[in-house]
């Protein structure tokens, strides 16, 4: 969340036990510098502290009448002072550890309460507007959404080409397509709702390579299984072997369907946002929500899926062209809101594990290291090249939901205001 985490001061506790425990150190410490020194006079209308009675420093004295807010309002003077609206505080005071019962403590009933009066005990010039947008949900724009168009339509060009060329017509229009692909993917996710927040880089490189593997993964592998290109049937026209169009051709369809998930999440969630009085309120209504977006971007996949299937004359591969989407949605969806070290984590394992399969494939061809390749050869005999990617992309998705119903839940999740769509 770039919008709010980078305000506040450092120092910010690490979590809500250590807010819990230092709001009663607020509460009791929060006493009038003049009281603190016996030597300093104090200000007209006020009386002096009494003084020491010994040389040692006594500690603060607890005040009944003292200001529970004044310190918070301390430690978050620059989230309070640019925040446009007091949710934005509030997805701010949540991003930090603040709690409803670190409000109570407060002596609010919970955090928009408290966000409440914070932002209206900030002094605010009326006449110096604040140049960015009230908090409030997204709207939908042509331009983001004829771009995530583009990378399918580009790709159903290149698949088509592909189909009725040979030789190094092929070939060129091939390595065309790929990189035209490419560039429109780029575009698509360069705004919009799936576009990352200029402090975030997303793990293209990662990225790519899976989506090379679902092109020529399956073919490779069965190669190395078998003993090399040579092993494969004669009469085959793809190269050395086979492509594996469907998949890349109906995940670069879904990116349409994907994008207007993320705009149905991101707008419904602020809704539920503007309307909850707690934390834990947002937190039930959002995941619900969270759960049934994926649900309808997996079910988007599979009719584009069986569409493209049927049009090519190919088979669907189903297991690991859906767990390779979902992984792949659910990453940019937490890199958009910010959340980008689990998403990097997650798809360098998927692809180190893709890759060491690969490998221990061919290494198993030297001398004595035959064992290398027992249980990719396994999996590979049992269920066929398709479970390597099914397994390893299936894994990291799995993880990538448990880790969104935990992140994608919090009001801070949905409070940035940088975003021009």
């Amino acid at each position: 969340m770039s919008g709010v985490g980078g305000l506040d001061r450092p120092g910010a506790p690490a979590g809500p036990g250590a807010w819990d425990e230092r709001s009663q150190e607020w509460l009791a410490a929060e006493t009038d510098p003049w009281e603190s020194r016996a030597d300093t006079p104090p200000s007209p209308g006020r009386q002096p502290a009494a003084p020491h009675t010994t040389g040692r420093r006594q500690p603060p004295a607890r005040r009944t009448g003292a200001d529970p807010v004044k310190a918070l309002l301390h430690r978050h003077r620059d989230l309070c002072a640019r925040a446009v609206d007091p949710l934005e505080i509030a997805a701010g005071l949540e991003a930090h550890g603040v709690t409803d019962r670190t409000a109570a403590r407060f002596l609010h009933r919970d955090v928009f309460s408290l966000a409440e009066e914070m932002y209206a005990r900030v002094p605010r010039d009326a006449a110096t507007p604040s140049g960015r947008p009230p908090f409030t949900a997204p709207r939908a724009r042509a331009d983001w959404a004829l771009l995530t168009l583009l990378p399918g339509a580009l790709c159903a060009a290149a698949v088509t080409g592909l189909h009725l060329t040979h030789g190094h017509a092929r070939l060129i229009v091939a390595a065309a397509g790929c990189l035209a692909v490419a560039l429109a993917l780029r575009a698509a996710m360069a705004r919009g709702p799936l576009a990352a927040t200029d402090r975030t880089r997303p793990p293209l490189t990662r990225t790519c390579w899976l989506i090379a593997y679902a092109l020529l993964g399956d073919g490779l592998l069965s190669a190395a299984a078998t003993g090399g290109p040579d092993a494969l049937p004669t009469g085959t026209t793809d190269g050395p072997w086979p492509l594996a169009t469907t998949p890349v051709l109906a995940l670069a369809l879904s990116c349409a369907p994907a994008a207007w998930c993320a705009h149905l999440l991101a707008v419904r969630a602020r809704r539920k946002l503007s309307a909850s009085r707690a934390l834990e309120d947002f937190a039930t209504s959002a995941r619900p929500l969270l759960l049934g977006t994926f649900t309808l971007y997996v079910c988007a996949l599979t009719a584009l899926l069986t569409l493209t299937a049927t049009a090519l004359n190919e088979p669907a591969a189903y297991p690991q062209t859906l767990t390779l989407g979902a992984l792949l949605l659910l990453s940019r969806l937490l890199t958009t809101h910010g959340f980008t070290h689990a998403p990097a984590l997650v798809l360098t394992a998927t692809a180190t594990a893709e890759a060491t399969a690969l490998c221990t494939l061919f290494a198993s061809r030297l001398p004595g290291c035959a064992w290398l390749a027992t249980p990719v050869q396994a999996l590979i005999d049992t269920w066929g090249p398709g479970s390597i990617p099914t397994a390893a992309c299936g894994a990291g998705a799995l993880t990538l939901l448990l880790h969104a119903t935990r992140t994608l839940t919090r009001a801070s999740a949905y409070a940035r205001q940088d975003q021009p769509w």
